[in-house]
Order: structure tokens, then C-alpha cells, then sequence
């Protein structure tokens, strides 16, 4: 697929400084990021939080409405996964109403690109606690992709986030690899996975996608579409 250099706005919390570099690593050369932390607190982000953090997500979204970008990514993985797939998808409506650009958001990328694989079973590694994990497979239950193993760094707060390195997580893609797997996916746009995907995929012999990585897929389709 061949696209030109995309000029994306990019909207995560605040405490994300990973998706911004590794996004950018995905696409075009020449592509550029503008970005946008969203507040939060320490602790994982939850259902009786998400409300608040939504409505700050709408408003600060319009400091994109102004400039000169091709389409406005919505990066807040765990948001859009507690959400659910049709409240995710009207997140998106919403802020495309607001910034007057093309909305695209993590969560809907993950499930989009594992249906263009053909993955119907695959391994899943998470950093979140189980009140989100359990959203994320009820995300994925409407395509029919079915979660065959599962693995958590269960981080409570965002600074065990931040803290997970890329050779961890290597680790537990290694670990959840199974015969009759499709697909490898570390979900979670703060957790660094650009330098070992490749890798890991010569490796195990099956594709491994992350979020930033399929968030890059599905803004390059968006950009063949506009």
C-alpha cells in the first residue's frame, strides 16, 4: 500500500509518551503527529471513570479543529475498550463533529485489522486489570474473534505501565504462543513494542500486531479513502 506522508492529530492520556514516536514509526516517512494529552490520575482508567474522561476528551479535541491535519486518531485504547464497540464508534462520530476531520480510534483499528487477517483465534497480552480485559474480549465478541489465551501485567497504576519494557513483553508474546493460534496482539497504546514486532513474528510464524501498529494500518486505509 502506498500512501503519501499523513499529517495525523493525536489525542492519548497524558501519561502516554510511547504512542506519539511509535505511531509516527509506522507510517509513511515524512508523516507528522501533533499531540494531545488528555488529563488523568495515577490509577488504570475505569468504567466509573471513563465518563469524566470522555467529556475532557471531547473538549480538548477541539484544538484540532483549526489545523492543517489529515485526520484526528483517538489513541485511548482502554477507553475506547470499556466503552464498547458502538459507543467507541460514536466516540468517534463525535469528535469528527468537533474538529471537522476524519476520526479514527484505536480501539475499532485492533478488531479491524485482525478481521483483515483472518485471525479467528488468537493470543492477546494486555498490561490492564480485569474489570478492562473482560471488556476487551466482549469488544472482540461481535466479529468473531475468540481470545484462546490470555496474558495481563495486571498494572494498577499508570507509573506499572510505564514501567513494563519491550523485553517483557516479548516475553509474554512468547509465552502465550500456542498451536492453532492465528495471530499475536499486544493491546495498549503505552506499551513499547515497535523494535520486537517483526521479530517476533519471523520468530513464532504467525502475525503480531499492536495497537500503535494497527492504529498506523487503519490511518493509511483511512487516508486511501479520503
Amino acid at each position: 500500500m502506498q500512501v503519501r506522508p499523513l499529517s495525523v492529530g493525536l489525542m492519548v492520556p497524558v501519561n502516554n509518551t510511547t504512542m506519539q514516536p511509535e505511531l509516527l514509526a509506522w507510517l509513511p516517512e515524512g508523516s507528522s503527529c501533533h499531540r494531545v494529552g488528555i488529563p488523568r490520575g495515577k490509577e488504570m482508567l475505569s468504567p466509573a471513570t471513563l465518563p469524566a474522561y470522555l467529556a475532557q476528551s471531547e473538549a480538548l479535541a477541539k484544538d484540532f479543529a483549526d489545523d492543517d491535519i489529515d485526520m484526528v486518531v483517538y489513541g485511548c485504547t482502554a477507553a475506547g475498550l470499556m466503552a464498547g464497540p458502538a459507543r467507541d464508534a460514536r466516540i468517534a462520530v463525535d469528535l469528527a463533529a468537533v474538529t471537522r476531520k476524519p476520526v479514527i480510534t484505536t480501539a475499532s483499528a485492533m478488531g479491524a485489522v485482525l478481521n483483515n487477517l483472518g485471525a479467528r483465534n488468537i493470543a492477546l497480552v494486555t498490561p490492564y486489570l480485569d474489570a478492562v480485559n473482560e471488556r476487551l474480549l466482549a469488544f472482540f465478541e461481535p466479529s468473531g474473534i475468540k481470545v484462546d489465551v490470555l496474558s495481563s501485567f495486571q498494572a494498577e497504576t499508570v507509573d506499572e505501565l510505564a514501567a513494563i519494557t519491550q523485553d517483557e513483553i516479548a516475553a509474554r508474546a512468547r509465552d502465550v504462543m500456542r498451536p492453532g493460534i492465528d495471530a499475536v496482539f499486544i493491546a495498549c497504546s503505552q506499551l513499547p513494542t515497535h523494535a520486537i514486532l517483526l521479530d517476533l513474528e519471523r520468530e513464532l510464524g504467525v502475525p503480531v500486531w499492536s495497537s500503535i501498529r494497527a492504529t498506523a494500518w487503519q490511518a493509511m486505509h483511512t487516508a486511501e479513502m479520503v
